[in-house]
C-alpha cells in the first residue's frame, strides 16, 4: 500500500492567500463608509418620523384635554402624556441620542416637543434635518433650535 501523497499544487500558497486578504480589505474600505452614511440617514428619518408622531400626539392631547402637555423634564414623560404615546419609547434616547422633551410656556413658545442633548454631542446634521423637515433655518419655522443643545418642533408658537 502506498502512503497518500499530496500534490504540491493542491493547496493555496501564502502569497495567494495574502493577495485575497488585501483585495477583501480594499473592498471593505470602499463599502463600509457608504453604510455609515446610510446609518445616519436612517437615524435622521426615524427621528423625523418619531417627532411628527409626538407632535401629532401633542395636538391630540390638546384637543382632548383642552391644554397642551405640561413642561416635562428631559427624558421623562409629562404627566398625562403616557395615554397618548408609548412611555418606554418616549423615555428611551432619541434615534439621534439625547432625550425627548416637552416645553410649555417656556423658551419663547407655548408648546413644543423635541430633543435635548444634555451632556451628549449634538449631531452636526441638525440643519440637514431642518432642511428635510422644515425650511432650512433653525431660527424660524416649525423646527427650531431653542438653545445650544435643544431642537424642537413648535406645536404652538
Amino acid at each position: 500500500m502506498r502512503p497518500l501523497q499530496r500534490s504540491a499544487r493542491s493547496a493555496f500558497t501564502l502569497v495567494e492567500i495574502l493577495i485575497v486578504v488585501v483585495i477583501l480589505g480594499i473592498l471593505a474600505a470602499i463599502v463600509i463608509p457608504r453604510f455609515t452614511g446610510a446609518t445616519d440617514e436612517a437615524r435622521q428619518s426615524t427621528f423625523i418620523a418619531s417627532l411628527k408622531t409626538y407632535a401629532d400626539a401633542c395636538e391630540y392631547f390638546a384637543a382632548k384635554e383642552g391644554r397642551y402637555p405640561p413642561d416635562g423634564s428631559s427624558g421623562s414623560i409629562p404627566t398625562g402624556f403616557e395615554e397618548y404615546v408609548d412611555q418606554d419609547e418616549y423615555e428611551s434616547p432619541t434615534p439621534l441620542g439625547g432625550s425627548w422633551d416637552t416645553e410649555f410656556n417656556d423658551s419663547g413658545v407655548t408648546s413644543a416637543i423635541g430633543v435635548h442633548f444634555q451632556g451628549v454631542d449634538v449631531p452636526d446634521y441638525m440643519l440637514q434635518i431642518d432642511e428635510t423637515f422644515d425650511n432650512g433655518d433653525l431660527s424660524s419655522g416649525s423646527f427650531q433650535q431653542l438653545a445650544a443643545d435643544r431642537f424642537y418642533y413648535i406645536v404652538e408658537p
